[in-house]
């Protein structure tokens, strides 16, 4: 080819980069300075094409350090693809927390990339899942991608992968799949025409679906919340079957990449466990963990570490919520609601059937149940459950199975698609008069809503607490009568600078989402109202710091989940709150609360881990709860005298003995596999390539400054006006602007705000007119902040002193599974030398940092300034031989670096090679002279 990969040619009145897919009769070229959104196709054969190479500053371009250092941040903005082995990461809006790389250098130690990551919640599984997909594509080893998750969690999906690595997901949902399917052609599937899909794993778990989803599923699937996805002979069995089926089918193709995703990997079940980790590897079904042989495996395939662990992490500290500050709350009810929930208990004891089979009483007493949580929870759900009548299901063995799933809250959130409804009382053999007592029933619940629900009103004080202590809360609800109730209720008595939204599982998850954000967008205070559909996986850490428990889960493991949403990584607030509300003389809430959720909280307080409540619970509940029906009003203390005390202690010490177990395990399987050591030097070779967060920050200042637009620090980033800033500019940003315009130092960003991130539309458009603008000697100065020359005097250096900001281009040829890919990478490098070209005596890359950050203590005469520089310019020619040295260095580190990183793969260390191109480009050059009489 006439013109090879990385070189420099000249066409259509500038200079551009020739890219690795080019050939004789067609170049695809990146203009020099440019990103890989201004790539171009030329065809040689009509259009005039030349080599170049890049000049050499004019003497005349003179700047300051100022100038200096925006220059070479603009240069390192631009740069889209790292040289090093994790290619992605310059590509994305996020920057990764050290401990965040553990995952990714672990996958990418494995040809086939199998990895759970287990790591507690909050800890930002999301982003390290993200971190290996964005990777794996980059590199070719992988083509495409697909997501599986729930419903309520795909918009979140989308959004973060969109968000913060650049991937681009199709929804595939059942509210989607028709659009989807028009515009396919022939017998194409949606997994066949789009690369990256988020799909709802309900959905895509059906026989049918389930066979065509696996003829085309992509090379890399990620499963989201995979503990749901394992068969373990509990409640929801089918659905669990029906999904392990699809994910035991995915792993079962050995060339695909499977990274599984679960804060509660171990249910305190062996079996679903071993079931688990068999799909990483088949050997971990069945191997002994407690031998080095086998805890040596699953430290290759599984990561799991809790907040203390990465809390502080090389010399990073996460911030985390310091405490979780929990309070309970009593209610007592009002004279006619305790009456009127005294009768419906005693219908609840008359209703339940003691002929017929053992099936048909659980279903009775399900209904029954069903019935007084209504009740306990809300006036609003106890008419919504009196008026329903029960789902019809294909037999009484169904009926029973999601009475007892729904009832006890064991269901999982994807196995009914409306797991927050209000239950339906069970009618198949009502008399009419059991029909007038149920329609006075409901015409008694409608009177309580309002004044005389002391539940309400001890709410509503709760919430005004919070709000007064600078907490905006969520509060949980177990119905969507509930939570529809409570939110007309707050919002009519926090009218003054509150904002109330509420979130059920009525809406489609796309509406949930928006809701949430128009709330995060309100000034002043904000409440909002949810169901437990916001529960599991969805962040909102970042509009609320306190959770209010309105109703009792039966299932600790929700309520931990609930907290979840807000105690977690990116909460700002120092300390969260979580109120729980309970019910001092309805009975149910005094059970619940005695026996599982104080105890649930005991456990992780002495522990530090949360495990899920033991299997004999269901029993235990069972019994207290049958006792509550069939004995009467003192039958917890009946049960205790009747032997139940025994079966609690055992359930106890099963429950604490789990989480001992659970704590172990964390120890011993801890990921000793990558040694901190080793994430370190990785980490500082990455941000010494593309600069971290706090270099952007002071660039987008300092060069908007420099247009004279008026930068303000707010709480969070600053903002910029836009007035000055010059027409080009003002058009390479993106339609819309506001002004001034908001830039934020992290995710979330409101509509219009910009993120200091390098890949954000409008801080790439500001690097790119400052690096251009650089490189274009004939634009007036006004429109030039960043400039190749400076000379400054600097008490810093006892004698002349040049720094040299040099780009290289490598030529990487990277093997993968796919066959071999070429790219070309860029890197920019500060060197410096004493004395003059010929002689030049060339410092320490740490001599090189410290004079880069050297302050300048005196100007030089504009003509002296440019002599000194032209000299450097016309021996430019002598530094040549030092900076192929340097770059043949830098060559060899890449090549050792994509080495070690792969160690684990023959096929990188067969294929790699990497070529650097030749002259390296001298981009700015700095003098430092010595202060005048030194």
């Amino acid at each position: 080819m006439a013109f090879r990969p990385g070189s420099l040619v000249s066409a259509r009145g500038r200079e551009w980069v020739v890219l690795p897919d080019s050939a004789d009769d067609l170049l695809v070229l990146r203009p020099l300075g440019g990103t890989d959104d201004d790539v171009a196709a030329v065809l040689p054969a009509i259009e005039d094409v030349t080599a170049a190479s890049f000049p050499p500053p004019s003497p005349s371009d003179l700047g300051d350090q100022t100038s200096a250092a925006l220059l070479r941040s603009a240069l390192q903005i631009g740069f889209r693809s790292s040289t090093g082995p994790f290619r992605s990461l310059a590509g994305l809006a996020v920057e990764p927390r050290s401990y965040q790389l553990v995952p990714l250098l672990m996958a990418m130690r494995q040809e086939t990339v199998r990895l759970l990551i287990a790591d507690d919640v909050g800890i930002g599984k999301t982003v390290e899942a993200g971190l290996i997909a964005a990777e794996l594509l980059a590199n070719g080893d992988a083509r495409a991608l697909s997501v599986l998750c729930s419903p309520a969690l795909a918009e979140q999906w989308q959004r973060e992968l969109r968000e913060k690595f650049g991937l681009d997901a199709e929804l595939v949902l059942p509210s989607t799949v028709k659009r989807l399917q028009r515009g396919l052609i022939g017998s194409e599937t949606i997994f066949e025409r789009y690369p990256v899909t988020v799909v709802s794993t309900d959905f895509i778990k059906a026989d049918r679906r389930r066979h065509e989803f696996l003829r085309t599923a992509p090379d890399l699937v990620i499963v989201d919340e995979v503990h749901t996805a394992v068969a373990d002979g509990g409640p929801g069995g089918k659905a669990r079957t029906q999904r392990y089926e699809l994910v035991r089918a995915l792993a079962d193709n050995a060339e695909r990449h499977l990274v599984l995703v679960s804060a509660t990997p171990h249910s305190g079940k062996e079996e679903a466990f071993r079931n688990l980790i068999g799909l990483l590897h088949p050997d971990l079904a069945t191997i002994e963990l407690d031998k080095p042989s086998g805890r040596e495996l699953l430290a290759r395939h599984f990561v799991q570490r809790r907040r203390a662990d990465i809390r502080r992490y090389l010399d990073e500290t996460t911030p985390f919520p310091r405490d979780r500050e929990t309070k309970e709350i009593s209610y007592s009810l009002g004279a006619d609601y305790k009456a009127l929930f005294d009768d419906v208990l005693a219908y609840a004891r008359g209703s339940i059937r003691t002929d017929g089979t053992a099936v048909q009483q659980r279903v009775s007493y399900w209904s029954a149940l069903a019935l007084l949580r209504a009740l306990a929870s809300s006036p609003r759900a106890a008419v919504q459950t009196l008026n329903t009548r029960a789902a019809r299901v294909a037999s009484v063995e169904e009926a029973d199975a999601i009475g007892r799933a729904v009832v006890l809250d064991q269901a999982d959130d994807e196995a009914t698609e409306a797991a927050d409804a209000t239950p339906g009382a069970d009618d198949s053999e009502t008399s009419s008069r059991e029909q007038r007592l149920l329609r006075d029933f409901r015409a008694r619940a409608e009177k309580l809503e309002g004044k005389a629900d002391t539940k309400l009103a001890v709410l509503t004080k709760a919430v005004k607490h919070l709000l007064a202590d600078g907490f905006q809360p969520i509060v949980f609800c177990r119905f969507i009568d509930t939570a529809e109730y409570v939110g007309e209720h707050l919002a009519r008595e926090l009218k003054r600078n509150t904002t109330v939204a509420t979130v059920t599982g009525t809406l489609p998850p796309e509406e949930r989402s928006a809701r949430i954000a128009a709330l995060a967008e309100v000034e002043g205070n904000r409440v909002l109202v949810a169901t437990d559909c916001l529960s599991e996986g969805v962040n909102l850490q970042d509009q609320f710091q306190a959770v209010l428990h309105y109703d009792l889960a039966w299932n600790p493991t929700r309520h931990e989940q609930r907290e979840g949403r807000v105690d977690r990584f990116g909460q700002k607030a120092d300390v969260v709150r979580a109120v729980t509300l309970f019910g001092a003389d309805n009975q149910i809430d005094g059970l619940v609360l005695d026996v599982l959720i104080r105890k649930h909280a005991a456990i992780r307080k002495a522990t530090g881990v949360s495990v899920p409540v033991p299997d004999n619970n269901q029993a235990v509940v069972e019994a207290l709860m049958e006792g509550l029906l069939l004995r009467g009003q003192d039958s917890y203390q009946e049960s205790l005298d009747l032997g139940l005390d025994r079966q609690i202690r055992d359930l106890e010490r099963e429950w604490e003995s789990a989480a001992e177990r659970e704590k172990q395990s964390m120890t011993k399987y801890a990921q000793h596999a990558i040694h901190p050591q080793e994430v370190a030097a990785e980490v500082a070779e990455i941000r010494a390539g593309i600069g971290d967060n706090a270099s952007i920050h002071a660039f987008v200042r300092s060069a908007l400054a420099a247009f004279n637009s008026t930068v303000r620090s707010i709480d969070g980033g600053l903002t910029a006006t836009t007035g000055t800033l010059p027409t080009g500019l003002l058009d390479a940003l993106p339609p819309g602007r506001p002004d001034p315009i908001t830039f934020r130092d992290d995710f979330p960003v409101g509509m219009g705000e910009a993120v200091l991130h390098r890949t954000d539309p409008t801080v790439s458009a500001v690097a790119s007119f400052v690096l251009e603008a650089a490189l274009d000697p004939t634009l007036p100065d006004q429109l030039r902040p960043a400039r190749r020359c400076a000379a400054v005097r600097s008490a810093h250096v006892a004698t002349r002193t040049t720094l040299l900001l040099v780009r290289y281009r490598f030529h990487l040829t990277l093997p993968s599974r796919a066959g071999e890919r070429t790219v070309v990478a860029e890197d920019a490098r500060l060197l410096a030398f004493e004395g003059s070209p010929t002689s030049a005596r060339w410092l320490e890359d740490e001599q090189v940092e410290l004079l880069s950050a050297a302050k300048a203590t005196g100007n030089i005469p504009q003509m002296q300034a440019q002599d000194f520089v032209r000299r450097v310019i016309d021996q430019l020619a002598e530094v040549n031989a030092h900076l192929d040295e340097v770059g043949d260095d830098i060559a060899a580190r890449i090549t050792a670096s994509h080495r070690r990183v792969r160690e684990a793969s023959g096929e990188i260390k067969r294929g790699l090679s990497v070529k650097v191109e030749r002259p390296a480009d001298v981009l700015g050059i700095y003098v430092f002279l010595p202060e005048a009489g030194a």
